[in-house]
């Protein structure tokens, strides 16, 4: 057999010995490395053996290199242990599964014939019905499925496809068949998580990645993307990613493949149905889309026709399809083939549907909706596998997705029987399927497990093309029927081999390909609100440690008795302790404000809040600045150390002002100075000059406790400036000067409106004509007053007033910039 190697002698199985000699497939299961005799398949030789030559040292450094580059990236997947989920770190297995060129040329034949038969049943199914007619397929089966949309029924889709973009989740037998075991249309998950297992691998193992000759799948989805702008009509018009929200736990992917394909990630709230088509919200008003590639099922796409409590999608969509408006991708109710009962009877349609039989199977499936099948079947349980015909999980409420019939007891045997006997629609029985396995890499050797190979076919075109890779899911426990992330599955690559050389095609910039522009796209006003209100949420947490902190370095002060309970007024007022703590030790208020969760002014609340709107536009952060706004989560959210109170206080609040000042940092020096940016500054300029006016009211004017001014220069940060110019005794006039006039010190309001007009000037929204924007004369005007102000005039009204403008200018931004409704001329994020 020819090798895959360029110049290279296929290796002898002696000479693998040493490394594979202690792998044992498992009893009865077909490997995929190894065959019957204990040989290793000639594919997966020149693989091993360069693997092998690494030496398990240099193959564990490898490994631990292509979990660094995921972990680096971001990549997670959330798992359901209750209902936040929690965040789990992508789990590559290393080994790919390697298929030979002959075999997938099989495999590929039998999907795109598959995916034809797929096709042809939705079409009839929301057209003529000839299948339901004559009796080929039940009418049960069809209406019967919560996935059919009857709105739909005789609405052919804009651009003629009910499937453009479909995965099949496949199986290998103990005979060596493939089979599938489940199809993918509603909004099929994976294709991004394959890229980011290529790439990790790809850049772990690169002399071996190169060597081998693997087919790219970067021409997939090249033929894919440029299929998805044909379908556009109008050259302005965007393509949408449509996502459920940061919650879902492919999140990542949805966000990932946006970025790889150059799409829009756009959110139900995001969009606005009209008479004349779909637009999203930007910051420079609504911009049109034509094309949504759809990650949200069909039923929370449309609250009025569909869904009623659906917060996920957007009203109206239906009928947008209905009047050619917008091409959805898949189709509306293409979640149809789904079902496991249609499994039952796609091997029967073939040969009249397309005139052949199916080139690769599904498994051997019986739907229990018809009367004589269900009593034959009841007696064979024992052998099968029961399933939900219609969803993923059972209707009568037992948990898990499908029962084992020989692992029941009598009481739980009777009961299923009797499930079935009433609502027998509702269930299938399947042939029991052993899966195959695949090497993984545990404790430095070779280990067999059971695992699936998700596979994916984009319709370009009239044709149909497959990836040429795949998604491969491993079961940690050995004798798994099913495989789910869900329940601790890792992730692997599937590399399919090619005859001759392979080249070199990327989605990924490369610096030969890289072409010179300053702009980066539409802004969506989601986006832009969140990112707003991260800059809010940050900077008050930020005057609340350093409020803490003041706290902390008077405990020992007899004398700061005054100040302190200055602070505890303010933290009152601001939500950040409970109304009934008047007059409790300094260091339990202090303690209180650094680990309420219950209090809105509280950190625990204000990190919070400001995490949970960072992660809704996760993907409009680096890594860094991720990581950096998560540390200060963690860091705010773990039990005080043990210690001396005022310490473990002061410590926790240093820790956490020092991640404030990197994501600062972050912000500054390497987040593009475009649209997004602006709104994050603009929140933080508000909030920041909002809790500067409410420090120099409550510390440096009338009423104000003894100290207060020297406390208001150490929460402004202030204090070297007013030294370096002043006496050290703290005077009034000089230290208001100096927080709210000074045009030069970045912790002034004056700065803060400085850096607000600059920001406001460079958004779209310009005057036509030349004048000021609403958003903008709200600037201006309190801007003024405080540059025509004398520090020795300001008093508790003007910095109320400065107050209440600041308020109205928030008020304004969001009604001009953040829920906009009305269409704009197109606007890029430019440069200002």
């Amino acid at each position: 057999m020819a090798t895959n190697l360029d110049a290279a002698v296929e290796p002898s199985n002696a000479a693998l010995e040493p490394f594979v000699a202690g792998y044992r497939p498992l009893p009865g299961v077909f490997d995929e490395m190894m065959d019957g005799d204990g040989r290793v398949r000639p594919h997966w030789q020149p693989f091993l053996a360069m693997l092998a030559a690494l030496g398990s040292d240099e193959i564990n450094r490898r490994f631990a290199a292509a979990d660094r580059y995921l972990r680096d990236s971001g990549v997670f997947y959330r798992v359901y242990e209750d209902a936040a989920g929690i965040e789990r770190p992508w789990p590559l297995s290393h080994i790919p599964l390697i298929i030979e060129p002959g075999e997938w040329r099989q495999l590929e034949a039998g999907l795109i014939q598959r995916a034809e038969l797929l096709e042809a049943v939705l079409k009839d199914s929301y057209g003529p019905g000839t299948l339901t007619r004559e009796g080929r397929l039940p009418a049960a089966l069809i209406a019967g499925n919560p996935e059919f949309l009857r709105p739909l029924v005789g609405v052919e889709p804009p651009g003629g496809a009910h499937l453009r973009f479909y995965a099949v989740d496949v199986g290998r037998g103990p005979d060596g068949r493939w089979w599938v075991l489940n199809d993918r249309a509603q909004a099929p998950s994976g294709a991004g998580y394959a890229i980011e297992n290529r790439l990790a691998l790809s850049r772990a193992i690169p002399d071996i990645y190169r060597t081998a000759r693997v087919e790219r799948v970067a021409p997939f989805f090249q033929g894919f993307q440029a299929e998805l702008f044909a379908l556009n009509r109008r050259d302005d018009a965007r393509i949408g990613l449509l996502t459920p929200g940061p919650m879902n736990e492919t999140y990542f992917e949805h966000a990932y493949l946006a970025r790889y394909l150059g799409l829009l990630l756009v959110e139900g709230e995001d969009l606005v149905v009209q008479d004349d088509g779909v637009f999203i919200r930007t910051v420079s008003g609504l911009r049109r889309t034509e094309v949504l590639l759809r990650r949200v099922d069909a039923d929370f796409v449309d609250p009025l026709e569909l869904n009623a409590a659906s917060r996920l999608g957007v009203a109206g969509l239906l009928q947008a399809v209905r009047d050619g408006e917008i091409v959805i991708i898949n189709a509306l109710g293409a979640g149809l083939i789904e079902a496991r009962a249609m499994l039952a009877f796609l091997p029967a349609l073939a040969p009249i549907v397309l005139g052949a039989p199916l080139k690769m199977s599904n498994i051997a499936t019986w739907w229990l909706g018809r009367a004589d099948m269900r009593e034959e079947m009841l007696g064979e349980l024992d052998n099968m596998v029961i399933a939900s015909a219609f969803t993923e999980q059972f209707t009568d409420g037992r948990r898990g997705s499908e029962i084992l019939g020989a692992k029941l007891d009598a009481t739980e045997r009777q009961a299923l029987m009797q499930s079935i006997r009433d609502r027998g629609i509702d269930y299938v029985v399947q042939e029991a399927v052993t899966l195959s396995s695949i090497p993984v890499w545990r404790d430095g050797a070779l280990q067999p497990r059971p695992f699936t190979l998700r596979l994916f076919l984009a319709k370009m075109g009239e044709r149909w093309q497959v990836m040429p890779g795949g998604f491969v899911r491993i079961a940690e426990d050995i004798d798994a029927r099913a495989v789910s992330l869900q329940r601790g599955a890792a992730t692997a690559d599937a590399w399919v081999l090619a005859h001759g050389p392979v080249g070199e095609t990327t989605l990924l910039p490369t610096a030969e390909r890289i072409t010179v522009q300053r702009a980066t796209g539409l802004l969506p006003s989601r986006a832009a609100d969140n990112l707003f209100w991260v800059g809010r949420y940050v900077e008050r947490a930020e005057a609340t440690l350093r409020l803490i902190r003041a706290i902390i370095n008077r405990v020992a002060d007899d004398a700061a008795a005054p100040v302190i309970a200055g602070i505890g007024s303010l933290l009152d007022a601001w939500e950040a302790i409970p109304s009934d703590t008047s007059g409790a030790p300094a260091t339990f208020t202090a303690r209180v404000v650094l680990t309420r969760g219950d209090l809105d002014g509280a950190l625990p609340r204000l990190v919070g809040s400001a995490r949970a709107a960072a992660s809704v536009i996760r993907d409009r952060f680096s890594p860094d600045a991720w990581r950096a706004i998560n540390d200060l989560y963690k860091l705010i959210a773990a039990p005080l150390a043990i210690g001396p109170t005022e310490t473990a206080i002061a410590e926790r609040v240093e820790a956490a002002l020092r991640i404030i000042a990197a994501l600062s940092g972050l912000a500054q020096e390497n987040m593009t100075q475009l649209a997004g940016w602006r709104f994050l500054e603009l929140g933080r300029r508000i909030e920041r000059a909002l809790l500067t006016c409410r420090l120099t009211r409550a510390f440096a004017e009338t009423g104000a406790p003894d100290g207060g001014l020297d406390l208001l220069l150490e929460l402004a940060d202030s204090q070297i400036s007013y030294r370096q110019r002043y006496v050290m005794i703290a005077a009034l006039a000089p230290v208001v000067d100096l927080v709210m006039l000074d045009p030069n010190n970045p912790r002034s309001v004056l700065f803060q409106l400085d850096r607000i007009e600059t920001h406001l000037n460079a958004l779209p929204g310009h005057n036509a004509a030349g004048r000021l924007s609403p958003v903008q004369q709200i600037a201006a005007a309190v801007a003024t007053k405080l540059r025509t102000a004398n520090a020795a005039a300001i008093d508790d009204k003007l910095i109320m007033e400065i107050e209440q403008a600041l308020m109205k200018l928030s008020d304004a931004i969001s009604s001009s910039f953040l829920t906009s409704n009305e269409r704009s001329e197109m606007m890029w994020e430019a440069l200002a």
